[in-house]
């Protein structure tokens, strides 16, 4: 048997239960990991209030979780290029990895460097998946100026890190507790409350903006907009509405769920170019606390649950 988070209707954080179920087997292609990391992610939160069941409706009782990172423990038929006892990362698209373990396709993980850490392992697929999208989607690149709603949050803090490496010119919009550590990323901070943020950012900015990209939602499509970004250099991974009245991008992780840019991720972790920010971690039975503090939406980086 083995521990896993389970929801059997729509609602708050108080419908996830953390029951025994039957150890999953691993398919042919597939390996059995015991989850030793697994990040906890907003869509997670829609998905278990109902909110996106037009799109990704749930099958009950559910599982959930995207995010992982831990040791293989056995293998399926068909699987010559991973072994039990090693350790890995990635993710699965079964909803499942909020849990001791999990099977994952082996197209799904990667080795997990020594040098990154198995919180920072098991939070890494969704915000660096994102975050790498995000960038091209918009076509960051050297020079342009760059503005990222949440800029301190899961993906916008991997997502300001990545636009920096590629040579923008980053302006974070965050709380400003976040801005001591947006400025030592190289971000400038532009503080979001109150009236009068759009010419705040100008005036931080001094000049035309390029590009935004809103991992907050809230408003900020009609805000890029109105200052002045071409729709095509204007993307949400979150206000999908917006996205649709206005004509801007919606590309979220789909569009890098791949083990290559997973590699590439990791080893920018391991040469220091990116840090994937833990914000707190849980055990497995504390999940209904996890997704507490989630919901309110003021945490600096990644929420992990520790199986």
């Amino acid at each position: 048997m083995s521990r896993a988070v389970r929801f059997s209707e729509y609602g708050e954080v108080d419908v996830l239960e953390v029951v025994d179920v039957e150890r999953p087997t691993p398919d042919t292609g597939e390996v059995l990991v015991e989850v030793r990391a697994a990040g906890i992610n907003p869509g997670e939160s829609a998905i278990r209030r109902g909110l996106l069941d037009d799109t990704w409706p749930a099958t009950f009782p559910s599982g959930q979780g995207s995010d992982l990172a831990g040791v293989v423990a056995e293998l399926g038929d068909d699987v010559s290029d991973f072994e039990v006892g090693d350790e890995v990362l990635g993710f699965t698209d079964g909803r499942a990895s909020h849990a001791e373990h999990v099977t994952a396709r082996t197209d799904h993980i990667v080795r997990r460097p020594p040098d990154v850490l198995w919180e920072q392992a098991g939070a890494l697929k969704v915000v660096g998946t994102t975050a790498h999208a995000v960038i091209r989607a918009v076509g960051v690149g050297r020079g342009d100026v760059v503005v990222v709603s949440g800029a301190a949050g899961g993906v916008g803090s991997a997502t300001v890190q990545l636009a920096v490496g590629r040579g923008a010119n980053v302006f974070g919009l965050a709380s400003e507790a976040n801005h001591g550590w947006l400025r030592d990323h190289g971000v400038t901070p532009v503080d979001y409350h109150g009236d009068g943020l759009a010419e705040r950012i100008r005036d931080a900015a001094g000049g035309p903006i390029d590009a935004f990209i809103d991992t907050f939602g809230g408003g900020y499509v009609g805000l890029a907009l109105d200052l002045g970004i071409g729709r095509e250099r204007v993307n949400t991974i979150i206000d999908f509405d917006a996205a649709e009245k206005r004509g801007v991008q919606a590309v979220g992780g789909a569009e890098a769920s791949n083990a290559k840019v997973l590699a590439e991720l990791a080893q920018m972790i391991t040469d220091g170019d990116l840090e994937i920010v833990i914000a707190e971690t849980y055990p497995l039975e504390e999940v209904r606390a996890a997704f507490e503090a989630l919901e309110q939406r003021h945490t600096r980086g990644k929420i992990v649950l520790i199986p």
